[in-house]
C-alpha cells in the first residue's frame, strides 16, 4: 500500500473505496477537478463507506451517473472488527453492482441488504449511530453514578453488564471508561460529535422528534468543548466527574 497526492491509480481501477469522515470530506475526495470521479474510467464502481448522511450520498452519486457507479455502503464495527474484515456494511444501492464488487465487500465484512435507493444505506446507518451514541452515553452516566454512590465502578462493571441492563456497548467501552483519559483511542469524542449531530440533523429534516440524540449530543459536545475531541468517545464519562 503507498499514499499519494493526487488519486492518479483510481484512473486504473475497477473499484474505489472511499471512507472518509465528513459530507464536507466526501465532496472533497470525490468532486471537482481534484476529485476522485474525474479519473475514474467508464464503467468502474465508488463504493461510498462513509457516514455521510443520505444528502451528501445521494449528491455524489447524481454527479457519478452515468459513467461512474455509485454504492453506498457505510460500515460499522470499529477498529476491532475492522481489523478481522468483520464489519456490517450497511449497502444501498443496484443489485447487479453490488454483486460485481461482492468481493471486495466480503473481504471487509457482511453485507447487509438495505435495498436499491442510494441513500438508503445511510438511512440504516443514522438509525445505528442513534443507538452507538445514546448507549455510550448511558454506558457512561451509570459507571459515573456509580462512583458518584461510592461504589467501586470495577465491581459494579461486570456486575451489570451480563444483567438485563447490559449493552455492547456498555462491555466494549466500560473499562475504557476507568481506565481514563489515557485509554486507547479506537474512536474519537469528535467521531461521535459529527454522528450524532448528522443523526440530530436527519431527524430534524424529516420533523422527528429525538431527544435521546439531542442529549447525547450535547454530551459529546461538552467533551469537545472540554479539549477531549481527540480522546477515545469513551472519555465522555468525563462530563460527568466532578
Amino acid at each position: 500500500m503507498r499514499a499519494e497526492e493526487t488519486p492518479e491509480s483510481a484512473a486504473a481501477a475497477d473499484v474505489v473505496v472511499c471512507m472518509v469522515a465528513t459530507p464536507e470530506q466526501l465532496r472533497a475526495a470525490t468532486l471537482g477537478e481534484a476529485g476522485v470521479l474525474r479519473q475514474m474510467p467508464a464503467g468502474s464502481v465508488l463504493v461510498v463507506m462513509s457516514t455521510v448522511g443520505p444528502r451528501a450520498v445521494r449528491e455524489v452519486a447524481a454527479a457519478a451517473q452515468p459513467a461512474v457507479s455509485v454504492l453506498d455502503v457505510p460500515v460499522t464495527g470499529g477498529v476491532a472488527r475492522a481489523l478481522t474484515g468483520e464489519l456490517s456494511l450497511f449497502a444501498a444501492g443496484d443489485p447487479t453492482t453490488i454483486d460485481d464488487v461482492r468481493p471486495v465487500l466480503d473481504a471487509l465484512g457482511a453485507i447487509i441488504d438495505c435495498g436499491p435507493e442510494i441513500g438508503q444505506g445511510q438511512a440504516y446507518k443514522a438509525v445505528n449511530q442513534l443507538l452507538c451514541s445514546v448507549h455510550i452515553v448511558a454506558a457512561a452516566e451509570a459507571l459515573a453514578l456509580a462512583e458518584e454512590l461510592g461504589l467501586d465502578p470495577e465491581r459494579v462493571l461486570p456486575a451489570v453488564a451480563g444483567g438485563a441492563g447490559g449493552s455492547w456497548m456498555l462491555s466494549d467501552r466500560g473499562p475504557r471508561m476507568l481506565q481514563g483519559l489515557d485509554a486507547e483511542v479506537t474512536s474519537t469524542i469528535g467521531i461521535f460529535v459529527k454522528d450524532s449531530t448528522l443523526v440530530k440533523d436527519i431527524a430534524d429534516e424529516i420533523g422527528f422528534d429525538a431527544p435521546m440524540i439531542s442529549a447525547a449530543q450535547a454530551r459529546y459536545q461538552a467533551a469537545k468543548d472540554a479539549g477531549w475531541d481527540r480522546k477515545d468517545d469513551s472519555q465522555v464519562i468525563q462530563t460527568y466527574r466532578r
